[in-house]
């Protein structure tokens, strides 16, 4: 055993790390990380899973919280290693996950040299942090991170940074900082649930209650099912869905469309709106002639729960308040038949519903051709729908890969994965296959960005030939099979339905990763 006094600042962060309940680090390290790297090496207790880019890194750790519940660890390097990043950070932070970022950096008296890799990192990680510290000193790491973990444990789940300058990390005088106390979530205000009863008691079939975050756990669908029982509400979950748990037994819940037209066609009939862990309704983008926000004039916004309080608590506040009775879920219709023929959307979702398996894990990264997928899998058997939640692509591969760890190994994990944005971060394949993940990935193969080709008219723009040749990605076209079988990923082509329910289902029994390449 390491003498406190000649500890490492690295040794201090990985026991400080393990005692607080973080076992799981997903890494691309450099040489500012070495020292880290070394007492990982030394200290048992933390798995350590390699990501070829950083924002696979990075989307690996949010996919792992969003399945385990719990936090884990990145290791990046310096600041250009933490903006690699940065994009699945975002849909990590809007995802409400749990990470903290161990980011190296220069040792403090080589910084004002001005090396290559100096930048600030500091400002870089407040773009996605809610925490963001440097520890200056050896002695200040263990402290440092029991902060940063505290600060990632919040019900709200915020982004924290340490930065670790590699003098911190080698120098010696670590000390293990023992886990500081869980923060409670701010208490929900009992005047917002009077408001929103009210509004329930008075006018109740013109009220929504929006679910968002926790409150797409089946817990909190079942108490949003009672006050839809009792006061004849509508329910919908907010288009940026972390995790919905759903299948056979749990609410047939869909969500706010993602075109604006859509939306405000939807929402247009609600005088109030309930929201639960969601934020209110407003379109991606601004459109000329659409409404940014997507809810009418005039709808009244009752915050149930905010992002950072407990939805099921909120809920269950709500039901005593109206005293509203137990109510049980409709009995489930049958699940879906198998297709057959060319893919199509419907077509698709329907062949999907028939063979998920009990407790499959899907990662949808979709896009343009999964907008109508949920109307097909309502009644597949039980499991859990990850969606990109911040709009930044090139999450729905590592997402998978992390959601994978986060479950164990236990739970197939099928990546519903459009072939533009999978280019982003293709590298994921590479861990899934060195992990020996559970993972199949069914690339959507129609070689363009078709959701950009849609966003293109509908802000109003003319299309012409130089356009639409930066949305088509079939000059040349990308050969995804070869693509996975060079990541270690055994991959197989097919052109039908029948063809890909077969190879979905014979995947299924696989203790490795599989990719369908489906042309559609």
């Amino acid at each position: 055993m390491t003498q406190a006094n000649e500890m490492t600042g690295a040794e201090s962060l990985v026991r400080t790390l393990i005692a607080g309940g973080i076992d799981t680090c997903f890494a691309n390290p450099g040489t500012s990380e070495m020292h880290f790297v070394a007492a990982l090496d030394q200290i048992p207790g933390m798995r350590c899973v390699l990501g070829l880019q950083e924002n696979v890194v990075t989307g690996m750790a949010d996919g792992y919280y969003r399945m385990a519940d719990r936090t884990a660890c990145t290791l990046l390097h310096c600041g250009p290693g933490l903006a690699n990043g940065l994009a699945n950070l975002h849909n990590a932070r809007r995802a409400g996950s749990g990470v903290v970022n161990i980011v190296g950096d220069h040792a403090t008296y080589h910084a004002p040299l001005d090396a290559p890799l100096t930048a600030d990192t500091e400002a870089l990680a407040r773009t996605v942090s809610a925490w963001v510290r440097t520890s200056a000193r050896p002695q200040d790491v263990g402290p440092d991170a029991a902060a940063a973990m505290q600060a990632a444990g919040t019900i709200a789940r915020n982004l924290a940074t340490l930065i670790l300058p590699s003098d911190s990390s080698w120098g010696r005088g670590g000390v293990v900082a023992e886990p500081l106390p869980a923060l409670r979530a701010p208490p929900i205000d009992p005047h917002v649930v009077d408001a929103a009863a009210s509004a329930l008691r008075g006018n109740g079939s013109n009220v929504l209650i929006l679910l968002g975050g926790k409150g797409f756990r089946a817990a909190s669908q079942r108490l949003a099912w009672r006050l839809a029982q009792a006061s004849g509400a509508a329910i919908l979950g907010e288009f940026v869905a972390p995790r919905v748990e759903r299948g056979a037994g749990r609410l047939s819940l869909e969500r706010i469309p993602y075109g604006t037209n859509a939306a405000v066609k939807v929402l247009s009939r609600f005088t109030d709106i309930v929201l639960v862990g969601a934020r209110p309704p407003v379109g991606f983008f601004a459109y000329p002639d659409k409404p940014s926000r997507q809810y009418a004039d005039g709808t009244r916004l009752h915050v149930l729960a905010r992002q950072d309080q407990d939805a099921e608590a909120a809920l269950n506040a709500l039901v005593d308040t109206l005293g509203v009775p137990e109510a049980a879920f409709p009995a489930a219709a049958a699940r879906p038949q198998r297709v057959t023929g060319k893919p199509t959307s419907e077509g698709f979702a329907r062949m999907l519903g028939a063979v998920l398996p009990e407790g499959a894990i899907v990662s949808d990264e979709s896009i343009s051709f999964g907008r109508g997928f949920y109307a097909e899998t309502h009644n597949a058997a039980p499991h859990d729908w990850l969606h990109l939640t911040g709009g930044a692509i090139g999450d729905g591969l590592p997402v998978a890969t992390g959601a994978a760890i986060g479950a164990g190994g236990s739970r197939r994990v099928i990546s519903l994965q459009a072939d533009g944005s999978a280019m982003y971060s293709l590298q994921s394949l590479w861990t899934q296959a060195r992990e020996r993940l559970p993972v199949t990935t069914i690339l959507l193969s129609n070689r363009k960005y078709n959701i950009l080709i849609g966003e293109y008219k509908d802000v109003g723009a003319v299309p012409g030939q130089t356009a639409m040749n930066m949305l088509d990605l079939s000059n040349p076209d990308i050969g995804w099979v070869k693509l996975a079988e060079g990541l270690g990923v055994e991959a197989v082509q097919a052109h039908s339905l029948e063809q890909c329910a077969d190879l979905l289902e014979a995947s299924f029994h696989l203790p490795r990763p599989f990719l369908i390449e489906l042309v559609i």
